[in-house]
């Protein structure tokens, strides 16, 4: 059985297994972390952060969560709804005054139903702010907003984090950094220093694909909508550096759940106050459930988060995932760089079936 690192309460013997054995099964590396009441029952991680197998991941490895990043990104805009400096029924515009689609309210952009899912620019533009936010401002909708759901699966970040920016004057990254990840002690990063380099696992693809292997929309949480984003792009420097607030998140599963325990946890964890507990209910108030037109499944979006029962949360191309149960008070979080192709990927679903069997234990 694959070595595993860190940490666990004995009744979660369940989960480092699952760990243990998805590693055995091939993949190169990952983290597990799982939360209750903020504090740690589990905090586990092993295999390797290179594909060649000879760097070992470690407590500190970092890698990119892709959609993962999303829920932080959400995390930003529900604490400035909470200080009454954003409305979540406001227009886009109000803030963003070049904005020219007036029937997009704040909280359409949250929850995937603006009608602006693609991004149809070069990938290079990702990389430049004010190029990729003037795109999106002379875009129309392709729906009434509102009305229907497509994943917003680039957009997202840029149009909630170009409000954010406009409120602020920070960056979702700085933003982020300074009110939520350096209050919690959380080593999560929306644009990441060259200081941290030598902490970062590349991603790698699935089996029998390379670096060309591309993100694709269908059914699968990720980049892609329009233009296609491959692995070398997401491995790239560039990437590292900017702030994509969709998709260039970079952490590990322990600062994950971290960050998202301050939703299960009523707004505070640690004894650290993020978000008054009403604003953490937010999150998880429906806004569509039906079909999504970019994914082509049945989706249940909250306000950043998709809703999954009583619980809710969102995975990133290639297989980190996060979801959090406010019932439980619990978060878990999985983190990879080893891709898999979405529809054979229940790894992350894996991880959460086995975190029940401790809680289950613990409450007793």
């Amino acid at each position: 059985m694959a070595d595993i690192q860190g940490s666990y309460d004995d009744l979660f013997v369940a989960v480092p297994n699952v760990l243990a054995a998805l590693l055995d099964a091939g993949d190169a590396g990952g983290s597990v972390a799982v939360l209750v009441d903020g504090e740690p029952v589990v905090d586990v991680w092993g295999g390797h952060a290179d594909a060649a197998r000879t760097v070992p991941w470690e407590r500190s490895t970092l890698t990119c969560v892709h959609s993962v990043t999303k829920t932080m990104t959400a995390l930003t805009a529900l604490i400035l709804v909470d200080r009454g400096e954003l409305d979540l029924d406001a227009p886009v515009a109000r803030y963003w005054p070049e904005f020219g689609a007036d029937k997009v309210v704040v909280r359409h952009v949250l929850s995937h139903t603006a009608g602006l899912p693609d991004f149809d620019g070069p990938v290079e533009e990702l990389y430049d702010w004010p190029a990729v936010t003037a795109r999106l401002a002379a875009l129309r909708p392709q729906w009434e907003p509102g009305t229907a759901a497509g994943y917003h699966s680039l957009t997202f970040g840029f149009l909630v984090g170009e409000v954010v920016r406009r409120i602020t004057g920070r960056t979702v990254g700085e933003f982020f950094a300074e009110e939520v990840a350096r209050p919690l002690g959380a080593d999560f990063h929306i644009g990441l220093s060259p200081a941290d380099d030598h902490r970062v696992a590349l991603g790698l693809p699935p089996r029998g694909q390379d670096e060309n292997y591309t993100a694709r929309a269908a059914g699968a949480p990720g980049p892609g909508a329009g233009t296609a984003i491959r692995l070398r792009d997401a491995n790239g420097i560039p990437w590292r550096r900017s702030q994509i607030p969709a998709a260039s998140g970079y952490g590990n599963a322990r600062s994950v759940a971290l960050a998202q325990s301050v939703l299960a946890c009523g707004g505070t964890v640690g004894g650290v106050r993020v978000l008054s507990a009403d604003a953490a209910e937010l999150a998880r108030e429906p806004q569509f459930d039906g079909e999504d037109r970019v994914l082509g499944i049945p989706v249940r979006w909250g306000l950043g988060y998709g809703l999954f029962g009583g619980t809710f949360g969102w995975g990133g191309w290639g297989g980190s995932l996060v979801m959090v149960d406010p019932e439980a008070r619990m978060a878990v979080a999985y983190v990879t760089h080893q891709m898999r192709e979405p529809e054979k990927d229940q790894r992350g679903l894996e991880i959460v079936s086995a975190t029940y069997e401790g809680l289950q234990g613990l409450r007793v």
